[in-house]
This record gives C-alpha cells, structure tokens and sequence, in this order.
C-alpha cells in the first residue's frame, strides 16, 4: 500500500512540473485527495429536533377515556416542534409544557413532512399519575450502529454510511445534534434469505466525533483529535469511473473495534443510478459468510478497495441474499 502511494504521488508531482505548477500546490493536492481508510464501527445517537409520535393512546380520567392528540388530528408520525410557542425538543419539555396548562386548550405546533400547522389541543388529567397528558407515545431521539467510511487525512472530515437515516416506513428523517461514540461488536445476528441480520454494539464512553451533517449520503462531521490514527492505512479516493467488475475488498468490524479486510466481488457498476446504488456486490470471503451470512445491518459504510485505492461504501443488502448487495461511490459520498 505504501509503495503504490509513492508510486502514484511521484507521477503527479512529475506531471504537475512540467505544466509549471508549484510543488507546494502539489503537496495540497496530494493531501486533499488522501484517506485513512475507516471501517470501524461507531454508535450514532441523533436527536429528532422534537418530540416524534410514535403511538396514539388513550389517557384515562376521572370521567373516562380521552384521545385528545388524536381527537385533534395529530397522526403518528407528526412531530411536535413547540406548545404555546415555547420548543419543545424532549420528552421533558413536552410534559413541562402540559403540566404549564393546567388543563387548558394550549397551541401544538406540528410538523408533518415538509409543513407545519398549529393545533389546539387540551390535556387531560390522568387518573393513576394526576399529570396532564395528550395520549401520545413519543421518541426525541434515536440510537443505531453504523461503520465510519473515511476520514480525510488533511482536515480530519470523515464520512460514514453512505445512505440516509429512515423510519420504519423509510421516510428520511430530519434529525438534529448527532454524537458519535467509539462501539464494540459484541455479537451479530446472522443474516438468512428473507431477514436481514445485524451487528450488536456496546457504546464506548469516549465520543470518536462530532457530528454535524446528515443526509441521503450518509453522515458527515469531524474526527477527534485525540484519535489515533497511527494503525490506520491511507487511501486516495478516485472516481466511479475508475470501478471495474471484478475483485475488491471491504474494511467491516465484527467483533471488538478492530476492522479487519474481507474480500468481495464488484458485480455491477452504475455511475448514474440516482439512488446512490452506483455497485452490487457480492461477498465471497468464506471468513464473513460463516460469522454473519453475508451483509448485515451495521456495515453500512465499509470502505470497498480496489487496486489499492477507495473507490466506494456498502451502503444495502439484498433480502433475498444477503452475501449480495449495494455500494455508493465514493466520489458521491465525499462531496458533502
């Protein structure tokens, strides 16, 4: 790897001479365009930037039960951005704003997609806790597992898994406030025809990141300075013209927090596919089919190489087989 690097940083200085370009702009280029590749598996914590409805349920008073968030209008899957013009962001805020009531028909601001109402709404007084409640079940933030694609070795930006962040029915979601947490795989779920299987991760205590970025490609922020890179290769990025069908190899981490390679297959390459689905591949190393039957949740991000440089991430797995699935290029994934 190191040797390549050489090779491929001497012809550009080499080339760049002899059209007149400085050394020093040189250097600059060169490091731009130098990875350390990832492939470790880190814990995401992100905030829903309110209080998400994930149920409607009834709140039973002294003179019976109430749906008052569902008599109102509100539907699973609105979230709540504000009561009577004050931010709601948790759980918490969400109950003081109702206990601040007194019972009384308050204003819920609602989001619902890309548009926002504002809605009357009155608490009801529960029976078994005395606390006014609207008959909601809310989340305000969530948790996952996730594998770090790259991290560019000048400015210490990396990017990790390569699709965007969905709910249940994969409607992207608006999130706010990531934090990013070095994760331990202690187990995996292994992945059979017609489910897909997943990685189980212990969060760490130190944060690996700041995260600041979410979007269709992945999530995007700033590694830590105080990581240690020194056991980390580096890689130059190169377009997806640059693909070919044929060998390649993945950096996943399936157990501890150690990325090991595993070899695969590029079976199609798909420069213009506007879902980020630019490769399929299929896992033929017989070490990552026995541990987790193929692709699992998780790996989502794993840097794919090949002929030493970093062409793309794994971003899917086919349900129906799951040593088979979809890759972004990379070029897709660094523009952010």
């Amino acid at each position: 790897m190191r040797k390549l690097k050489f090779y491929i940083a001497a012809v550009a200085v080499a080339a760049c001479l002899c059209v007149g370009f400085p050394s020093s702009q040189v250097s600059a280029n060169a490091a731009a365009n130098e990875y350390y590749i990832g492939g470790m598996t880190a814990g995401f914590t992100l905030s829903t930037g309110g209080a998400e409805i994930i149920g409607l349920n009834e709140v039973s008073a002294e003179d019976g039960l109430h749906r008052p968030a569902e008599d109102a209008g509100i539907r699973i899957g609105d979230c709540i951005c504000s009561v009577e013009g004050v931010p709601v962001k948790t759980i918490s805020d969400l109950n003081a704003a109702l206990a601040r009531s007194g019972g009384k028909t308050v204003n819920v601001c609602v989001k619902r997609g890309g548009d926002t109402a504002e809605v009357p709404v009155t608490p009801v007084k529960e029976k078994k806790s005395d606390k006014y409640k609207i008959g909601v079940l809310i989340r305000d933030s969530l948790a996952g597992i996730g594998t770090v694609t790259y991290i560019q070795k000048d400015t210490m930006r990396f990017g990790a898994l390569g699709h965007a962040i969905c709910d249940e029915n994969r409607n992207l979601l608006e999130i706010s406030n990531p934090t990013v947490y070095l994760c331990s795989i202690v187990g995996v779920n292994k992945g059979v025809r017609g489910k897909a299987g997943e990685l189980r991760g212990l969060f760490m205590g130190d944060q690996l990141a700041k995260a600041e970025k979410v979007c269709g490609e992945g999530l995007y922020g700033t590694f830590s300075k105080g990581y240690d890179f020194s056991h980390l290769q580096t890689v130059e990025a190169v377009p997806i013209s640059e693909a070919t069908i044929g060998k390649a190899i993945i950096y996943s981490t399936i157990d501890g927090t150690c990325p090991q390679q595993y070899e695969i297959a590029i079976a199609k390459v798909d420069a213009n596919n506007r879902e980020n689905k630019n490769f399929v591949i299929k896992v033929t190393d017989e070490r990552l089919i026995s541990e987790t039957g193929g692709i699992v949740q998780g790996m989502s991000g794993s840097p794919i190489i090949q002929n030493g440089k970093l062409i793309g991430a794994v971003t899917h797995v086919f349900l129906n087989d799951p040593t088979r699935g979809y890759g972004i290029g990379i070029e897709n994934m660094t523009k952010n």
